[in-house]
């Protein structure tokens, strides 16, 4: 990237009262604060591999005002983004179920009127993992060079027809598929002026909608250390589907089952945009991943 560009092009939309700092710095993207009289921006270059993000991020914006990042600035070309400050991540707070069940509904309200623009986001690059796509997918997976012992790599190898099937299955519930976050945790959930707001879309995909769910519950084991068989799961699950219909609580435990294959397969997409010498740090976190993975094919 290119930093005296860069902020050449900040300062076209925002007067910077500060220096501009780095406050992340990743292979897939570099975000900078920039800080402003009366607060701070944020300004976001993504790299290739999440060259879909600027577009996605600015017409969910458009649609959504009062439940995504706000979006000052975008330069697709160069894969820039200058956003609005959202407040502070829930995971400040804690992580407490109770914004989950204020934010979920109303994200599954986004991915209900994005269902409108399916093709549209695909056509500009976002991620194909629909259940058309995931066998396929799966395979990619089981060819990739992954962090898992032998005999899981095997174990998701029999697997495989059986994630077919509930693939298969999974699509004739008759819920169409549409944006879907896939990193919907206590870090890009934020909170400021009376909103919740959904940050980071840099990992998202067109695919079954309740796969977001696999990562929010995912941190609410691990961070807040909430068992499996704790009562905010149904009660999250039951706010996240309301705005769906009822009938649905079998239709998502499938859905949070092949989510979990579906969360890896796009992890392998990331890995293999990584540079070398960037993988090691990558795999610790994607062995967890895979293992949760590997657990749904005993179940």
């Amino acid at each position: 990237m290119d930093v005296i560009a860069a902020e050449d092009w900040i300062r076209k939309y925002v007067e910077p009262v500060g220096s501009i700092e780095a406050t992340h710095i990743r292979p897939w993207a570099t975000v900078k604060r920039v800080p402003v009289a009366g607060g701070v921006t944020w300004f976001k270059a993504c790299a290739q591999v999440q060259a879909f993000e600027p577009r996605l991020t600015a017409e969910l914006f458009a649609r959504w005002p009062d439940r995504v990042t706000e979006v000052l600035a975008v330069d697709e070309a160069r894969r820039w983004l200058l956003l609005g400050d959202a407040g502070i991540a829930v995971g400040e707070r804690g992580n407490p179920p109770e914004a989950w069940l204020e934010a979920l509904p109303s994200y599954a309200e986004l991915q209900k009127g994005e269902m409108a623009y399916v093709k549209t986001h695909l056509g500009h690059g976002v991620p194909d993992l629909r259940m058309a796509a995931l066998p396929a997918g799966y395979e990619r997976l089981l060819a990739s060079e992954v962090p898992l012992a032998r005999q899981d790599v095997n174990r998701l190898r029999d697997y495989a027809p059986r994630f077919t099937g509930l693939c298969a299955a999974l699509a004739e519930t008759g819920i169409h598929e549409s944006v879907q976050h896939d990193d919907l945790h206590m870090a890009n959930l934020y909170s400021g002026g009376g909103k919740l707001r959904v940050v980071d879309w840099g990992d998202s995909s067109i695919a079954h909608p309740f796969f977001s769910l696999v990562v929010t519950f995912r941190f609410l084991e691990e961070v807040n250390h909430l068992a499996p068989d704790d009562p905010w799961f149904p009660r999250l699950r039951d706010a996240y589907l309301e705005p769906w219909g009822s009938g649905l609580e079998e239709t998502f435990e499938i859905a949070i089952r092949v989510g979990w294959f579906a969360h890896a397969i796009a992890w392998t997409r990331q890995r293999a945009a990584l540079p070398a010498e960037a993988r090691p740090d990558f795999d610790r976190a994607f062995a967890i991943i895979l293992r949760r993975a590997v657990a749904q094919t005993r179940s």
